[in-house]
């Protein structure tokens, strides 16, 4: 996936050991870490991102999503989810950036 995010691509050019280790441990727990398919493990990327309120990361999980096929509703659903267990406020800055706003 292509960085969304300059700092990110600033971060790999200055630190490409490290990236790299990174990069290897993420890679791992995707293929080799359990059954989840593509789309579920990015809904929960999601989720986990809009609940943790980590604003950068949730743009760069929405757009993984879509690279897998998520669509527009599944995503706004697992949005929508955060509200009962993380509250509206949360909700509302996970919502604005799903906007782009």
């Amino acid at each position: 996936m292509e960085d969304i995010h300059e700092i990110f691509t600033i971060f790999k050019s200055e630190f490409p050991g490290l990236y790299e280790r990174i990069d290897s441990t993420g890679h791992a727990l995707h293929v080799e870490g359990g059954p989840l398919e593509d789309r579920t493990r990015a809904l929960l990327k999601i989720a986990m991102s809009a609940s943790s309120r980590h604003q950068r990361a949730l743009e760069t999980h929405l757009a993984a999503a879509r690279g897998v096929g998520v669509s527009e509703d599944e995503i706004m659903h697992t949005l929508l989810l955060v509200i009962p267990t993380c509250g509206f406020p949360t909700f509302m800055e996970a919502y604005s950036t799903y906007k782009g706003e």
